[in-house]
């Protein structure tokens, strides 16, 4: 029946001239070709198509049946051989019907799918979008543009596999059709090689700007998500196929030493909208950034790498890259940046990155952010390597750089443990500089203005000593090597000179907040056992509240245990405080002794 009535739709408009066809007929054609594939006809719509006859039908009307087409391609299962003859229909509609129309019938078709069927659909859509594209005469490189964006756009917010066993599944064939979809773009590439080749400035400008408007997609999508170390049992990283891929394509139309050096300030589009800017500015930024990543830390596309750069300048241009990732709070993202700051890194030799580079906003910044990743990030390992990073970071400067780097960090860090950190550093430069007699950085006026950072107390007495214990203890090991080390005859530190002001700002104040804290931790502990003795059960629990989220609820022995946790924490700072004075009343009776 259906086909009887696709029989009569044909018969009648074959005697009709193409200007003649009404829309009752496309109407009706639409109707009667999607009745034979849902009822199983496709091998006699197929012969209906292949008719020469119709010819000038199906290149009208044709595009029609892409819907219905696509939805029984999913039907069917891989063997049958409806499904054969419907993906020999689909090749027959790309090679036969009025480009224009099919290339918009098409495109509408990858928009309207959605969840696991995005890939499928633009897998099998790839070829036939391909073929109408290469048909194409007028606004070709537009229709490419507005194919790969539309591809993109909608392959974006399917997750990307991260672990080597999510990539292996590819549950969502993500990894298959981004593949898929470069070598949907090979032709048009190579079109824009031939005009390149044929004069020294391409023909084709904006097909070329279509082509880096997909790359550039391409890197913040999947690419800065995606996991591309390589991976055993993997024999071929998809990913990394993507990548290399991606970077061929930029090389092949000259554009890849012009984004990692220039950035391409000037191509950036004007928008009135300043939303819009902002957004296209952040989205240029990781595709940048992921595009550094691959160049300098997996090496893809480093046989067409200049090897003239200094490895300062080359940090210093990955700067602004390493920002733009440690800013983000991904694992995948955030260990792009740790592992392209630390291969920059590594090919500098230590002490050689000059301390003007301090001036540049990001080499302030980038640390900065470093602490934050350290101190905030949920991820352990992450965390570790970070800090490894910013020793790394710390090496690689002159002592003036060293110098000024700590200050910076001192006063911008707001976390014990890292200011700890930074002091210990500062007493290992103090060191090398007694050693070696060569570096005023790390002696001297510099040094104690570096010292009145160190030697104090935030908040004078009432400092917060358990919170801030790192660094407490940090400052009274310095002080206690200063004193050791630099004999007051020789004062080559100038700690000496400035004892009362050491006295004053911090040994004291810690005496008293020591005091403070000591009597308040044992009323505490006093009070616990108290009530403890009161209730009918020592499993009584409290609940605490940190930030406005409730923690898990602690027993009253539980309680005890860091209360007195807390009190070794102050004996432990009370005797270190106890040696460092004993030290200097040593050093100064001697001195005294001497004169006398």
């Amino acid at each position: 029946m259906a086909v009887d009535e696709l029989q009569a739709i044909i018969q009648r408009c074959q005697i009709l001239e193409e200007a003649d066809f009404k829309g009752e007929d496309f109407n009706l054609f639409q109707v009667a070709g999607q009745k034979c594939l849902e009822d199983g006809y496709a091998a006699q719509l197929l012969e209906v198509i292949q008719n020469e006859k119709n010819k000038v039908i199906i290149k009208s009307m044709g595009w029609n049946l892409i819907s219905p087409l696509v939805r029984c391609i999913f039907m069917y299962k891989q063997e049958n051989d409806k499904r054969e003859h419907c993906l020999k229909i689909l090749d027959q509609l790309s090679q036969l019907c009025n480009p224009k129309e099919l290339f918009l019938g098409l495109l509408e078709q990858i928009e309207q799918t959605s969840g696991e069927q995005v890939c499928q659909t633009v897998m099998l859509l790839l070829q036939p979008l391909q073929t109408v594209l290469l048909k194409l005469q007028n606004k070709k490189a537009y229709s490419v543009g507005l194919s790969l964006a539309m591809i993109m756009n909608q392959l974006t917010p399917l997750p990307v596999p991260y672990t080597q066993e999510q990539i292996q599944e590819d549950k969502l064939g993500l990894c298959r059709c981004c593949n898929a979809v470069v070598e949907f773009a090979k032709p048009f590439v190579n079109e824009v090689v031939k005009n390149t080749e044929k004069s020294s400035e391409c023909n084709d400008m904006e097909l070329k700007e279509e082509l880096l408007k997909f790359c550039m997609k391409s890197l913040k999508y999947p690419l800065l998500a995606a996991p591309l170390e390589q991976l055993e049992g993997i024999e071929e990283h998809p990913f990394r196929h993507f990548a290399t891929e991606i970077i061929d394509i930029l090389w092949d139309i000259r554009e890849l030493m012009p984004l990692v050096f220039l950035h391409r300030k000037d191509k950036s589009p004007q928008w009135e909208n300043q939303e819009f800017a902002d957004i296209e500015k952040k989205n240029s930024a990781d595709s940048l950034a992921c595009l550094s990543y691959l160049m300098f830390v997996q090496h893809f596309g480093i046989r067409c790498f200049p090897m003239v750069f200094s490895p300062s300048y080359l940090l210093q241009c990955n700067m602004t890259h390493i920002e733009v990732l440690l800013k983000r709070t991904e694992e995948s993202v955030l260990s792009k940046g740790l592992d392209l700051f630390e291969s920059c890194l590594l090919r500098m030799e230590d002490n050689s990155l000059l301390h003007q580079y301090l001036e540049f906003r990001d080499f302030i910044k980038v640390p900065q952010d470093l602490v934050k990743v350290m101190t905030l990030c949920p991820i352990e390992h992450l965390r570790k390597k970070s800090l490894n990073v910013l020793q790394l970071f710390i090496d690689k400067f002159d002592a003036e750089g060293k110098y000024t780097l700590f200050r910076c960090l001192l006063k911008t860090s707001n976390h014990a443990g890292v200011e700890g950190y930074i002091i210990k550093n500062i007493k290992d430069q103090i060191h090398l500089s007694l050693t070696a007699r060569d570096n005023v950085w790390f002696t001297g006026h510099h040094l104690i203005s570096l010292l009145d950072l160190v030697l104090l107390l935030p908040e004078g007495a009432e400092t917060d000593l358990l919170q801030n214990s790192d660094r407490i203890m940090a400052s009274l090991n310095l002080l206690r090597y200063l004193v050791i080390k630099d004999c007051e005859s020789d004062n080559q530190t100038g700690v000496w000179n400035t004892l009362d002001k050491i006295e004053q700002n911090f040994l004291k104040p810690l005496h008293v907040g020591l005091n403070m804290s000591k009597v308040h931790y044992e009323a505490e502990i006093k009070k616990k056992k108290e009530n403890r003795k009161e209730a009918h059960s020592s499993n009584t629990v409290c609940s605490v509240t940190v930030s406005g989220e409730k923690m898990p609820a602690m027993t009253t022995e539980m309680q005890l245990q860091v209360l007195h946790s807390a009190l070794f924490t102050f004996d432990l700072i009370e005797s270190v405080l106890a040696r460092v004075e004993e030290l200097i009343e040593v050093k100064i009776k001697a001195v005294v002794d001497e004169n006398i």
